[in-house]
């Protein structure tokens, strides 16, 4: 299978072989954090920054931990993603040994305020979505206060911030320990100011970032029909002609990855103003591609694999979740409006 050397290799390797039982989901929810906590604590995690001239490196790292662990490459990703946004904000960069998250899904419903008090900050209420919830030492969390909404760095690994049981019930990304998060009087620091989370041009390149792990996840997937090509039983033609069809569309998404990479390094401010209309082409070309792996790898193997390994299992619904971080259609709405010139960029 045609597989490009910048994105062959990196952070992890993927062991073979199905696993006789399947671990339930607070024992998926350990392993996760183990292994996350490992890669913050060995300095796998400290990639280069976006348009420091190597992001074709950074894509790459989080690509193979896809391939290794989609909840482990969502830990991961939210940890350097924090780290390259206090850097884009100047707030502090991440200590040794803290593991940070990033926290800032806004759905409807009752959300997370921040109060100015007595000189600082404190958080109240309810975040949703919070990945490392019993395993991320700090995150940074938005919260809507008088200013507007805006960002802050909080320790959440105290008493303050407690997961409320019963709200992440994921099949798939069960191990990203996701659950909604209590904040009671939580100290905060801002990073930057009202709305600068979202303008900054680092939004638009982290967005590609995530891309990167669909693309790993999409690998993972594809890794049994890849054996079966590779192995002593030669495929049928139907199966070699799924095979074809993955092998191209994985290159294509590595192809417009490494492109996006360089053009994050040739303009990291985004001068040229194309930043929001490049992260909405590639997270859905990518998004494209993983969703066909997925139909031809199944159409291709059938059900045994996904009866019989039960990481090949665990790949394909943990990729199907977090393939919904892309907004579809309204995603695709906002990139025509763009090009018609009736939207402006965030």
């Amino acid at each position: 299978m045609t597989t490009d050397a910048t994105f062959s290799a990196g952070v992890g390797a993927r062991p073979g072989g199905p696993s006789a039982d399947p671990p339930g989901p607070a024992e998926r929810c350990r392993t996760v954090a183990t292994r996350f906590t490992a890669l913050v604590d060995g300095g796998a995690l400290r990639l280069p920054l976006p348009g420091e001239g190597r992001t074709r490196e950074r894509f790459r790292a989080l690509a193979a931990l896809g391939r290794e662990d989609l909840c482990v490459a969502r830990l991961a990703e939210g940890h350097v993603d924090a780290a390259a946004i206090l850097h884009e904000l100047d707030g502090p960069p991440p200590e040794p040994g803290e593991r940070w998250g990033v926290w800032a899904a806004h759905p409807p419903g009752p959300g997370l305020t921040a109060t100015a008090r007595g000189g600082g900050w404190r958080l109240n209420g309810v975040k949703p979505y919070c990945s490392g919830a019993h395993s991320c030492t700090h995150a940074l969390v938005t919260a809507d206060s008088d200013q507007g909404r805006r960002l802050f760095a909080a320790r959440v690994d105290d008493r303050a911030v407690a997961p409320v049981p019963g709200t992440w019930q994921a099949v798939g990304m069960a191990g990203s320990d996701s659950p909604d998060a209590t904040f009671t009087e939580v100290p905060a620091t801002p990073i930057g100011d009202a709305g600068s989370y979202l303008r900054r041009p680092g939004f638009q390149h982290g967005g590609i970032g995530v891309a990167a792990c669909w693309l790993g996840g999409a690998q993972a997937v594809a890794g049994p029909l890849v054996a079966g090509g590779s192995g002593d039983r030669p495929l049928d033609a139907h199966a070699a002609a799924h095979l074809g069809e993955v092998d191209v569309l994985l290159h294509a998404a590595e192809s417009v990855l490494q492109r996006a990479a360089d053009e994050i390094d040739e303009d990291p401010l985004d001068r040229l103003g194309g930043a929001r209309m490049r992260s909405l082409r590639v997270r859905a070309l990518v998004e494209r591609v993983c969703t066909d792996v997925l139909r031809h790898v199944g159409r291709a193997t059938g059900a045994e694999p996904l009866c019989h390994d039960a990481r090949h299992a665990r790949a394909v619904a943990d990729l199907t979740v977090y393939l919904r971080q892309h907004h579809a259609e309204r995603n695709h709405a906002e990139l025509g409006l763009l090009l018609t010139g009736r939207a402006e960029e965030r």
